[in-house]
């Protein structure tokens, strides 16, 4: 009987890859939040999921023996997202990993990226961070985890290797910055997907973190006179010392046809030397490695496609929906109930000639602007899907919201306590949508900062 394997993230290009390769092999469990309108391949299951829930992602990890974890949120799924993309991954992964051992999943496999050597992990790149954190998050609970670090993998559709593709079909002359001379170990797709599939069900490799790429040590800048030579290009590359990361942004981006929001913390982690270690590196299975040059030329090869991709149902989500993240200091590692709790009382007393607070037996919570009859934002309090650790609210009423049947607030411990993450989820606002924006989300964001600024204070005590 095949082992089952669910994919988060299985519409991205290593998720397709991965389907398109090994879809004989494991009956693929492939997580999509738009549901599903026409699948080509009926071995393949599609199930939707909204990643925010707790509740949708239990139900669709149901039955499965393994997940892949693939997830990375640089785009937003709401037409507003008060928050930065570390704190969404970090949320993401902490429901992730609960919603897995909820189900008894054996083994998650997280694609990661090679740290860099001898810096500590607050010097990093944010978005190495961010990967660091990630893995630390899934890790935390039952399921084993099996991480795996690459650079840049090269392969037809992906993004970061499309960017270099796009410099050099489009520039005759590429002035390098001083960071096209860090070293790195590129990693062809074929060999990340074959290292993936030693990797699954395999004990020897539970719990455990590796650094995958091909012996072949080099610079960024050999990386861009190699394509050239592959798509018969002849360039001149040549590299400077006084162009800046924040214009290699804008150069890349630009020239790259690469969105901004994946291009700026792409091109901060490229500053570090983003090599394997000796004692990460991948031995589990012996490799033959492609060389970066044939890596190239099977990206570059039109014939290389996936089989054909489902179609999805149009969204019919409601459009002005809101999410906001913030992630709160907790140095005293005090739990989501005190940091709760504590919102409520402090809450009031901030603005304690504007708003009151009533609770009543029920849980519920509401705030009136002076002593107005009817709430500003009822919250309910819902105790069968609230612990120590997180605490849920739906919100239920008052009349600066539009919708009341969904939408939800919650505090919730992430990194073993070391934060606390303050998420609001589809809100919907009853104000008109630029008022909105220009009134109560700036109003959020102030209050969420102060009670950030409150609780650095009270670390001090």
């Amino acid at each position: 009987m095949k082992k089952s394997v669910a994919i988060a993230g299985a519409g991205g290009y290593i998720g397709k890859w991965f389907i398109d390769q090994f879809k004989d092999k494991y009956h693929i469990v492939a997580l999509s939040r738009r549901e599903i309108d026409v699948n080509p391949d009926p071995d393949v299951e599609w199930r939707q999921v909204e990643l925010y829930s707790i509740t949708s992602t239990t139900k669709a990890l149901e039955g499965v023996d393994f997940a892949i974890y693939l997830i990375h949120s640089m785009s937003a799924s709401t037409r507003l997202n008060q928050g930065n993309f570390e704190d969404t991954d970090l949320l993401l992964a902490d429901n992730f990993a609960r919603a897995a051992e909820s189900n008894g999943i054996k083994q998650i496999l997280y694609m990661g990226g090679i740290l860099p050597k001898e810096v500590l992990e607050e010097n990093m790149s944010v978005h190495l961070r961010s990967r660091l954190e990630v893995e630390k998050t899934l890790g935390n609970r039952k399921p084993a985890l099996t991480a795996l670090r690459a650079g840049i993998i090269v392969g037809p559709g992906g993004s970061s290797f499309d960017m270099i593709r796009n410099l050099v079909k489009k520039l005759p002359i590429l002035v390098c910055p001083a960071w096209t001379n860090s070293k790195t170990q590129p990693i062809s797709l074929k060999d990340t997907l074959t290292i993936m599939d030693a990797c699954l069900g395999n004990e020897n490799v539970y719990g455990k973190s590796f650094e995958i790429g091909s012996p072949q040590v080099m610079t960024y800048k050999e990386m861009l006179i190699q394509t050239a030579e592959v798509m018969g290009k002849k360039r001149w590359i040549f590299s400077v010392p006084l162009l800046s990361i924040g214009f290699s942004k804008l150069w890349v981006s630009y020239f790259g046809n690469s969105p901004t929001k994946l291009v700026y913390p792409l091109v901060e982690s490229l500053k570090h030397t983003l090599t394997v270690s000796e004692e990460l590196k991948f031995e589990e299975k012996e490799i033959d490695y492609l060389s970066y040059k044939e890596s190239v030329a099977v990206a570059l090869d039109p014939s290389n496609k996936v089989s054909k991709s489902p179609t999805f149902k149009r969204d019919t989500a409601v459009k002005n929906t809101v999410r906001s993240i913030q992630r709160l200091p907790n140095a005293r590692r005090k739990s989501s109930l005190w940091v709760a709790n504590r919102y409520k009382l402090w809450l009031p007393i901030y603005f304690r000639f504007l708003i009151k607070a009533k609770e009543n037996e029920n849980g519920d919570l509401g705030f009136y602007l002076l002593n107005s009859s009817k709430p500003m934002l009822q919250l309910t309090w819902i105790p069968d899907r609230s612990d120590v650790e997180r605490q849920l609210f739906y919100i239920t009423g008052g009349w600066l919201v539009k919708r009341f049947d969904y939408g939800w607030l919650e505090f919730r411990e992430v990194l073993g306590g070391k934060y606390i993450i303050s998420a609001i989820h589809e809100f919907v606002p009853r104000l008109p949508w630029l008022l909105y924006l220009n009134t109560q989300a700036r109003l959020h964001l102030f209050v969420m900062n102060s009670f950030k600024k409150y609780l650095v204070k009270l670390r001090e005590y």
